[in-house]
Parts: C-alpha cells; structure tokens; sequence
C-alpha cells in the first residue's frame, strides 16, 4: 500500500485514555484483518521504572491472548517527543513479539508506534516498516469502525480444543531431583505427538455452531502444512468447492447465515470443536501380533502422574483451510499452553500441581 493512501483503521471502543491509564499498551490485531487494523489493547501487566518485565510480560501474554490475534504495535501515553516516544513504543511492541514468536527476525516488521497525551487524551499514530530504519512515518487518516463486533465476528469464529493429559513421570527414589529433567522430556515427547504423521484430529460443529447436522471430519498429521505463514494463507471464498476434506473451509462447520445483530458477538460465536487423538491405530497392510517391551529399574523407582486439562480457544476466520487452523493456531496453542503448564508445576513437581485460570478479552481494552 502506498503510504499517502496508509490509514490506521480502530476496530474498537474508541481508544480514551485517562491520567490513571497504564503509560503503556499492546496494540492487538490479526493477520486475517487489513494491516493497520487495531481491535484491541492489552494493558502491560509487568513492569517497573525501567519499563516492561519483558519476559514475564511475554508469558502473560502468551496467555490471555487468543491464537489468531497478534501484538501489531503499542501506546506510551506521555507528553515528551512524540517521535521519540513512538520510537520507545515501537522498540517494546518488536521486543515483545520476538519473545512471543520465539525469533530474533520478525517475518512482518511493519509495527504501530502510538503517543497519547495525557492532558488531552489525544493520540497520534506512527509507523515503522522496518527495524533498521530511524524513519517514522505519522499515519493520517484514523477511522473508528462503527460496528466492532459485526466487524470480528461477521466472517470469524471460535476454535475449541480440550485435551486431559495424565503424564507418567517415574523417577529414581534416591534422587528426587531427576523428576524435573525427566518431566520435562516427558512434555517434549508430547509436543512432538502433536505434529506426528499419525496423530489424528477430529473437527466437528458443536451444538451451537450448526443447525443443520454436519458430519465430522478426521484429518491426521500427514495432511497438516506446517511451513505457511498465517499472513501467507490463502482463504478461500463460499465458491470454493474441494473434495479433499484437508482444503474444507471452517465455514463448513458454521451457522449458514446470521439474520440478526445479535449474532454477532463472541458470546453467539460459532464454535468448531477440534478433538486431538495420540492413538495411532490404522488398517495395515500387513497383519501382525502386538508387541510388549519390558524395561526392568535398576534401582528403587517412585512413580508420579501428573493430571492436568489443557484447553485451547482460537480465533479464525471462516474462509480458513481446516490444515492450516489446526497446524497453525491450535496446535501452537497447545504448545504454548504445555510449556506453560509445564514452567508452573516445575517448582512444585513433588508436592502439589497449580491450576491455571485463563481471562481473556476479545474486543475491547484489558
């Protein structure tokens, strides 16, 4: 896009910032909306007088925000050089999303540098295209959606996926320190499950999401892309018609049309249900009797289950490919969850488990 046709589009409350507002806010968006197009904020939860915790601040927001969103930028509310603070802004937004992706080059850089006075509530908005550049770009028009809701949840939709996991841990009894290390193979032996050829995944309309009676359907880890980026991911229109269940759209599981205003909220959100099955049974061509290992401990051996529910909740739009939902946003969610679950039972592997409460906030500020 050309940068005199470049606009900040708001897709939510309309940003009023206080003298009690946190100095500083994630800008969220998505990769299924335009580029500029801000449908949220997180306040930052973590920080002190030298700015954000950005590594706790990272796990909160891995979190609380939903698999289809992204950080997109941020707002430092102040009144010193706007360019200067839109440069700190940007500086902690790209911060952020690298902890958050795991990487040390973002593949989109194009970052949000917001300023708001705290006098005047008024906020100007600046543009980054690329880490090394020192150039800001001020970004005019601003545009407020009339209607957020109708805009997130007009063509979008929730993807649910609960797993109970009962994890195993065995441990020799003379050194209870090993626990930790073995835990923690033990959840990196179940994270690679999840991109297994064999793994099934079985997608299905919950009670809500249709009204007319729609068949489930079963992909397995072979059909799965794991190489797209979601920016990259082709959505497909209702004219697209595939036989190969992979390429169904997550339409296919949702109500046909909304009639009313109503409809649309994340609270009457079509929900697809996606089930995850690590048993690899199979027809076979060959026919064979099943085989038993046994593993004698050499020394007295203690055995600990660990009993945790992950439950993934993910925001897609309904012209996505059912691969690429699953490959891209539930199963990092899963992932992300796991390690997360697996950093807070760690200091408490050998008495007791926490249990983890998720809050989150769709459309709207935090």
């Amino acid at each position: 896009m050309e940068k005199n046709t470049r606009s900040i589009r708001i897709e939510c409350p309309k940003l009023l910032i206080t003298r009690n507002e946190s100095d500083l806010q994630w800008l969220i968006g998505s990769p299924f909306f335009p580029p500029l197009t801000i449908i949220s904020t997180f306040r930052c939860i973590h920080s002190n007088s030298s700015g954000p915790d950005f590594p706790k601040e990272s796990e909160e927001i891995r979190t609380l925000l939903l698999k289809g969103f992204d950080v997109i930028g941020a707002l430092i509310v102040g009144k010193s050089d706007p360019e200067k603070t839109a440069a700190r802004a940007v500086e902690a937004a790209r911060k952020l999303k690298k902890l958050l992706t795991g990487t040390t080059k973002l593949e989109n850089e194009e970052t949000i540098g917001a300023v708001a006075d705290t006098d005047t509530g008024d906020i100007r908005f600046f543009l980054s295209e690329t880490e090394s550049s020192t150039n800001f770009e001020l970004v005019n028009p601003v545009s407020y959606g009339d209607n957020p809701e109708k805009f997130v949840w007009e063509s979008g939709c929730f993807l649910l996926c609960q797993l109970p996991i009962k994890l195993p841990v065995c441990y020799p009894a003379n050194k209870p320190s090993d626990a930790e290390s073995i835990f923690s193979r033990a959840i990196e032996a179940v994270i690679a499950k999840f991109k297994d050829p064999n793994v099934v995944y079985l997608v299905e309309a919950s009670n809500r999401a249709s009204l007319d009676v729609v068949q489930p359907v079963i992909l397995r880890g072979s059909e799965l892309d794991f190489d797209a980026a979601v920016a990259n991911i082709e959505l497909l229109d209702e004219a697209a018609q595939n036989s190969e269940k992979k390429l169904l759209r997550c339409a296919h599981f949702c109500l046909k049309s909304k009639s009313t205003s109503q409809l649309l909220s994340a609270e009457n959100a079509d929900i697809i249900q996606i089930s995850v099955l690590l048993n690899r049974s199979e027809k076979s061509p060959k026919c064979s009797a099943p085989a038993v290992e046994y593993f004698p401990a050499m020394d007295e051996t203690r055995l600990l289950i660990v009993d945790f529910k992950l439950e993934v909740l993910c925001y897609a739009v309904q012209g996505i490919p059912l691969m690429h939902a699953i490959s891209k946003l539930i199963i990092p969610g899963l992932i992300d969850q796991l390690i997360s679950m697996k950093n807070m039972n760690l200091p408490y592997l050998l008495t007791q488990h926490p249990e983890v409460t998720f809050y989150i906030s769709l459309v709207g500020s935090l």
